[in-house]
């Protein structure tokens, strides 16, 4: 939560965290990594555990630009982008716990705060994580399979009654398709689940947002160890081959971004706060 005594917009900056790793790893930081706003980054120490943070301004993460501009598409894309990029950045550390985006201490010792209020879940989410990376993978029906045609189209329908059996012939083949479509998914899914430690389901992304032709009816992600990723790829590989209606993408290997905030479960105290909840 945030602490009402303080007016963040009466400060010209706050500090945005990025994601937490052993302090120990903390040393090997690259220097030219750049934050937001090509701010540099700073690995802030409590005990056994480091925060990545740089300084932002307080004008776009105060609460109330803050709020404005998580209705932005555009900004929220350019801000997931510059969190991502410290966060991968950092691989090269060890363990990774990407925090959620946008947030945000009032200063250093606000950060330092956050570690030591979440220290417990925090370090234990670092020891079970370590050694595992996550995969994202996504499936779309492709937009020929999920609006099949019947050449209604280009032949009209010559009287009411035909119309109206080709609406109920049209809502049959969407309805089955929408079927096979999330038989395909659920086998993929529960396929790929037993192949890692860990899985999750995330929503359906927006189309606006991924940019990818057709629906997209799985949008997950997998828990796997390092010494097993070649063979889950393979895995998802198969998988994909053997889709005919529908395209399936990985990605990855990335920090545990699906795992390692809700593992933690860190929340900010009085001194800042994990925006845009």
């Amino acid at each position: 939560m945030r602490d009402d005594t303080h007016n963040d917009t009466e400060r010209d900056e706050l500090w945005y965290v990025y994601a937490v790793t052993r302090a120990r790893g903390a040393d090997s930081v690259r220097e030219e990594l750049r934050g937001l706003d090509d701010a540099p980054v700073h690995a802030l120490r409590d005990g056994a555990l480091a925060a990545v943070a740089s300084p932002v301004r307080a004008a776009d993460f105060a609460e109330e630009p803050l709020r404005a501009h998580l209705e932005d598409l555009g900004w929220l894309e350019r801000t997931a982008r510059g969190h991502q990029r410290v966060v991968d950045g950092l691989l090269s550390t060890g363990c990774v716990l990407p925090m959620r985006l946008a947030t945000v201490c009032r200063d250093p010792a606000g950060v330092r705060r956050l570690l030591t209020g979440n220290r417990a879940g925090l370090e234990a989410a670092i020891e079970r994580l370590d050694g595992c990376a996550e995969w994202g993978v996504k499936m779309y029906a492709e937009p020929s399979c999920a609006t099949p045609s019947d050449g209604a189209a280009t032949n009209p329908p010559a009287s009411g009654r035909d119309y109206l059996r080709r609406r109920r012939e049209g809502a049959r083949a969407a309805e089955e398709a929408a079927r096979n479509a999330a038989e395909s998914a659920r086998e993929v899914h529960e396929t790929l689940t037993a192949a890692a430690e860990r899985a999750r389901l995330h929503p359906p992304q927006d189309p606006r947002l991924s940019g990818e032709p057709g629906q997209n009816v799985l949008n997950s992600a997998y828990l796997v160890p390092r010494e097993r990723e070649r063979e889950f790829s393979a895995l998802a590989g198969r998988l994909a081959g053997r889709l005919t209606a529908h395209r399936l993408t990985l990605s990855g290997p990335w920090a545990p971004y699906s795992f390692g905030a809700a593992a933690a479960g860190a929340t900010a105290d009085a001194e800042g706060s994990p925006s845009g909840d």
